[in-house]
């Protein structure tokens, strides 16, 4: 807070007192307010009644507070940064507590309402002073030159801010909702909003490093919770692992048994001992079985005949023989 803006603090808190006063004591303000009131200028120029029908839409919290919030939040995903939206957030906070504790504390009734000429009507279940539209349009628009990052930018949003809520101030008057009492303390309530601000940067600078932090917790917890996938023994080119548990476990594997080679047949007839196996293991670690060179098939003639046992005729051939 420089001495300038305390300055300002100081001098905008005496004007909100004073006009506070002036309306509790039914002074010369609220004459003034009476006057204005029957005078009606929207009966006066109505053909300017359409447009700031649309134009006080500016001092709505509602579709103001979207609009700038929308803007605030592209900022703050480009610049990584929450205090944008952070600050609009305190400004709002602010806004509508001050402001709706005053309103309902007071209970003053709007124009339209009013029930006995020249009374400051309050106290009456109205909720009208200060004017709410009037410190929404500073509040909102004057974020935009808060937060402004060159001297030229805020110069002229400070500017476009000031003539936005000039201008809804004064259109609720026209339209005969608010006193004239009501806009000059809303536009006072919105100005101490926007200079207590600074007052405000070391918990909004608490506020984001602590959503940083929460967010940084969570990012290392997801990271633990996701179980990283296994991958296959062949490599990043083998086919997908496994799941545990997907199939049945294999049981043993069985020994191989020994591939048996047929028994060599001698000349005549006879066979010959099977040879030793070779206990000389092979290249693949296992025992292999010895195995003989075939020898060359003897010649037709040297094979010994086989007789088969009994005779190949039939048995009724004796029968027929001797018959």
């Amino acid at each position: 807070m420089s001495r300038t803006r305390l300055a300002l603090f100081g001098g905008t808190s005496a004007f909100y007192l004073a006009i506070v006063v002036a309306v509790l004591a039914s002074t010369w303000l609220v004459a003034l307010d009476w006057k204005v009131m029957l005078f009606r200028p929207y009966q006066q120029w109505p053909q300017l009644h359409a447009f700031l029908d649309y134009f006080v839409v500016l001092g709505q919290r509602g579709p103001t507070a979207v609009m700038v919030a929308a803007w605030l939040g592209w900022r703050s995903w480009r610049q990584h940064t929450l205090r944008p939206l952070l600050v609009l957030g305190a400004a709002l906070l602010l806004l509508n507590s001050t402001v709706g504790a005053v309103k309902l504390g007071l209970g003053r009734l709007g124009p339209h309402y009013a029930t006995q000429i020249g009374s400051a009507e309050l106290f009456a279940g109205g909720d009208i002073f200060p004017s709410g539209h009037t410190a929404n349009a500073v509040v909102t628009w004057g974020i935009l030159a808060y937060l402004a990052t060159t001297p030229r930018a805020r110069r002229h949003l400070s500017a476009l801010s000031a003539v936005v809520s000039l201008g809804v101030g004064l259109t609720t008057v026209y339209l005969g909702t608010h006193w004239l009492s009501d806009v000059l303390l809303g536009w006072a309530a919105g100005l101490l909003i926007m200079l207590g601000l600074p007052w405000c940067e070391p918990l909004i600078g608490r506020t984001e490093a602590r959503i940083f932090a929460v967010r940084e917790q969570w990012r290392a917890r997801s990271r633990r919770g996701v179980p990283s996938l296994p991958v296959a023994a062949g490599g990043p080119g083998a086919g997908p692992a496994t799941a545990p548990g997907m199939f049945a476990q294999p049981g043993p594997v069985p020994a191989e048994e020994p591939v048996r080679e047929p028994e060599p047949v001698a000349a005549g007839g006879g066979r010959l001992a099977p040879s030793a196996p070779s206990s000389a293991p092979s290249s693949a670690g296992r025992t292999s079985t010895h195995i003989e060179r075939p020898r060359p098939h003897a010649a037709r003639s040297e094979r010994t005949p086989v007789t088969p046992s009994g005779s190949r005729r039939p048995p009724h051939s004796r029968t027929m023989a001797g018959g």
